[in-house]
C-alpha cells in the first residue's frame, strides 16, 4: 500500500527547476515570434515541442498538463507584477529578479488595496523578459471596451402633448406651464451634463519596462552597470525618459552618465 502510494505521489508531482523554466518559456517565446499564439491559445504543436524540448536538455518527460499548470503560474505572476508596476513608484530589478519600490509606505499603500499581492514583496521570479513577451498581448485592454459612464441609460424624452390655445383658459396657467418645460429642459441638461463628468479622464503615458530597457541598449558603449543604473531612475520618471528620447543618440550616454552621478546611484 505504501509502495503504491508513493509511485502515485511521484507520477503527479513534479518540481520545476530554473533549468526546466528556462527551456520551457525558450520555446514558447520562439513559437510566440512565429505566430503560433492564436485566440484560442497555443497551437497544439508548441505543446509537443516544449515536452519534447525539456526531454532532450533535462532529461525528464512532463504532459501537456503539467506544462499547462505551469504557464498558468507564469500568467499569474504576469498579471500581478504587471499591475503593480503600472502604478507609480514600483520598478522592476533585472538583477536580482524581483520589484523594486520607492517606499515600504508605498507598498502598504498598495498591499492595502491589493491584498492578494502582499507575497511578491520580495518574491525572486526569473525569466520576466521572456514571461513579459508571451503574455503582454493575453492582458491588453481592447479599445472597444465600454465604461461605466457609457453604459448608463441616456435620459428619455417627456412625452410631449400638443394642447391647442383656447380662449377659455387662463392666461396665467400658460405661463405656468411654459415655466415648468422649461425647468424640465434646464433638468435635462444638468443630467446630460452629470453623465459627461463620470467619463473617465485619460490617463498619462507610462513607458513600459522592456520598451525603456530596449531604448537603453541601443545605447552605443553604456556598460552594463550605467545602464541598470539608469534603468532604475527611468521607470520611476515617465519625464525622465521621455527627456532621454528627446536628445539625439551622441548626447545619451554622457547625459545618462551625468544623471547617475547626480543622483548619486
Amino acid at each position: 500500500m505504501v509502495e503504491e502510494t508513493k509511485k502515485k505521489y511521484s507520477r503527479d508531482y513534479l518540481t520545476w527547476t530554473d533549468e526546466m523554466d528556462k527551456v520551457l518559456l525558450d520555446v514558447f517565446v520562439e513559437h510566440h515570434n512565429i505566430g503560433d499564439q492564436g485566440q484560442n491559445g497555443w497551437k497544439p504543436h508548441v505543446y509537443t515541442a516544449a515536452i519534447k524540448a525539456i526531454r532532450d536538455k533535462c532529461g525528464l518527460h512532463v504532459t501537456k498538463e503539467k506544462i499547462c499548470s505551469r504557464m498558468k503560474t507564469f500568467d499569474k505572476h504576469y498579471a500581478t507584477i504587471s499591475k503593480i508596476l503600472s502604478q507609480s513608484g514600483f520598478g522592476w530589478d533585472w538583477v536580482n529578479n524581483k520589484l523594486l519600490m520607492d517606499s515600504d509606505d508605498v507598498w502598504n499603500k498598495y498591499v492595502q488595496a491589493n491584498p492578494k499581492a502582499a507575497c511578491y514583496k520580495n518574491k525572486e521570479v526569473k525569466n520576466w523578459e521572456a514571461i513579459c513577451t508571451i503574455y503582454t498581448k493575453d492582458h491588453a485592454t481592447g479599445e472597444g471596451a465600454m465604461t461605466g459612464a457609457e453604459t448608463e441609460a441616456q435620459p428619455t424624452e417627456p412625452d410631449v402633448v400638443a394642447v391647442e390655445d383656447s380662449p377659455e383658459m387662463p392666461q396665467k396657467r400658460q405661463r405656468t406651464g411654459d415655466a415648468i418645460l422649461c425647468m424640465l429642459g434646464d433638468m435635462k441638461c444638468s443630467f446630460q451634463d452629470a453623465l459627461k463628468s463620470l467619463e473617465p479622464l485619460e490617463l498619462p503615458k507610462v513607458t513600459p519596462p522592456l520598451e525603456i530597457l530596449a531604448a537603453l541598449e541601443k545605447i552605443p558603449e553604456l556598460a552594463r552597470s550605467d545602464m541598470l543604473r539608469a534603468y532604475g531612475k527611468l521607470i520611476l520618471s515617465e519625464c525622465l525618459f521621455q527627456a532621454l528620447m528627446e536628445l539625439p543618440m551622441d548626447f545619451r550616454k554622457e547625459w545618462l552618465l551625468m544623471l547617475n552621478e547626480k543622483n548619486n546611484i
